[in-house]
């Protein structure tokens, strides 16, 4: 599946907003935009263009944002995740235009020009995500198979066969895991 750079830059962004709450592996839940420090380290670690000074009101219009998107991820249908979307692009007031900002070459905004934060990822994460239904593609959208993880990851392998948000953590652990239960099965010769 080929997705230019910018799409991958908004897929990106979604998963981490998603991911800023979670379960623990306690089952309680974990909140990562605590506050409006965290919500400027979220923006400057998505490298998210055009965020003026961050207010209370933003951090609580970008945690309804990330419920709506983590709702993408849990839908029963491509029609469900369609309506959620079409819903959300809307009521962003996406307005595409083309831009050459910050050293980037050209690409598409959809955000409208002084959007706030949570309208900013609701047009071009939206617009991401639709992309990925566009295309027929929305089984990529998944929760990590690891126990006590589900942390979201859009799964972008070419055979769609990514389980684990991150084969180096949750995916090495189950192996790690697998590997010690058939070693202490097998017989040990005296």
């Amino acid at each position: 599946m080929l997705i230019n750079h910018d799409t991958r830059c908004a897929l990106d962004a979604v998963v981490d907003l998603v991911n800023t709450a979670a379960e623990d592996a306690g089952g309680g839940f974990r909140e990562e935009l605590r506050d409006l420090a965290a919500l400027g380290r979220y923006v400057e670690r998505n490298d998210i263009s055009g965020v003026d000074t961050l207010q209370e009101r933003d951090l609580a219009a970008v945690r309804a944002v990330r419920g709506r998107f983590a709702l993408a991820f849990s839908a029963e249908s491509t029609a469900a995740v369609a309506e959620l979307l079409n819903a959300m692009v809307a009521e962003a007031g996406t307005t595409p235009r083309l831009t050459d900002h910050d050293g980037y070459d050209w690409h598409v905004h959809y955000f409208a020009p002084g959007a706030s934060l949570a309208e900013h990822l609701a047009a071009d994460g939206g617009m991401a995500l639709a992309f990925l239904v566009v295309a027929g593609e929305r089984e990529r959208l998944r929760r990590c198979e690891a126990p006590g993880c589900g942390r979201a990851f859009v799964d972008l392998s070419r055979n769609r066969s990514r389980r684990y948000c991150d084969g180096r953590t949750c995916g090495n652990r189950l192996h790690v895991a697998a590997y010690r239960a058939r070693r202490k099965g097998a017989t040990v010769p005296e």
